[in-house]
Order: structure tokens, then sequence, then C-alpha cells
């Protein structure tokens, strides 16, 4: 569609467009351009959530293990993100950990199919637990659910369903 035909559909008048379609046609336009700008500000929001846990660092740390564990994943390993940070030439941070967690059967069931090998720039599952300056430990997790929609297919089938499913229980305590 041109410039042309679009400037022409919006601003001149004629048979189709006398008074309230040109409104209308305004109106959608700008509606779309409201709910874009509200998805965008609202996207980090539900895209990655936070809850404060009633236990330490290394306790947190230790039941997401333990509850990761009992649901069938794998712990792949806990990275003291905060040391790595400082070693390499960043400042001093309070405990920041990364628990890193695989479910084979999940990873195998997504990375199967070819146009889903992208996915595993997301693998392993990490929760996040750190510390804030106020002294507070807090559980940082991505919401598998909405980030497997966005994928659709099996892809959303895995992360929506049984991902998301497991990864609450991981933090059920903190919830």
């Amino acid at each position: 569609m041109s410039i042309g035909l679009i400037r022409h559909v919006l601003f001149h008048k004629n048979l189709f467009m006398e008074g309230g379609m040109k409104k209308g046609v305004i109106g959608f336009i700008l509606g779309v351009c409201v709910m874009g700008l509200v998805g965008w500000t609202q996207a980090p929001g539900m895209m990655l959530t936070e809850h404060l846990s009633p236990f330490g660092v290394e306790e947190t740390v230790a039941k997401i293990s333990e509850n990761a564990k009992a649901e069938g994943w794998v712990v792949a390993g806990v990275k003291p993100l905060h040391k790595s940070v400082k070693k390499h030439g960043g400042g001093d941070l309070p405990p920041v950990m990364l628990v890193n967690l695989c479910q084979p059967d999940h990873a195998y069931n997504i990375l199967k199919d070819d146009p889903n090998k992208i996915v595993s720039v997301m693998m392993p599952c990490t929760i996040s637990v750190y510390q804030k300056s106020d002294g507070k430990t807090y559980v940082g997790v991505m919401n598998a659910g909405l980030l497997g929609t966005m994928f659709g297919g099996n892809v959303a089938k895995v992360m929506g369903d049984a991902v998301a499913k497991e990864q609450q229980k991981f933090i059920a305590f903190a919830l």
C-alpha cells in the first residue's frame, strides 16, 4: 500500500469517509499505538517476577535446589554472580546467586525440532537469588508460561504447562 493511498484514505473526503469513518480509522490507529505503548511498558513486569524469600540467600538456594530435584530436575550449577563481577573488575555487590536448572525430558522435547533450537539460549532455566540493599533475600524468575506462549507450538506446550507449573513448586515457599 502506497503512502499516497494511505493519505487519500485518511484525509480525503469521499463517499466512504464522510466524517464518522475518518474518525473511526484515526481512533483505531491511536488505539493500536496506545496498546503498543502499554504492552511495551508492562512487559518487563510480566516477564520477570520477584518474590521475597523468608530465608537467607544460602538457605533459599538450598530450598530451590531441593524442590527442583524433588520434581525431577537437575541442578546444573549454582553460580555466585557477585563474585564473578568483582573478579572481572566490577565493584562489590551483595550476594547474587544463579541457580541453573535443567529437566532433560523438557529440554529434549523443545530441542528435538530444528526451529526450536534457538530456545537453547535460555537453557538451562535460571532462578536468581539475591540480596538487596534492604538486607532481604529475593527470588527472581522468568515467567516460563508467558515466554513459551510467545514462541507458540511445542515450546508453548512444554514451557507453558509443565515448566511453568514445576517452576512455581520450586519457589512455593516465597509465593
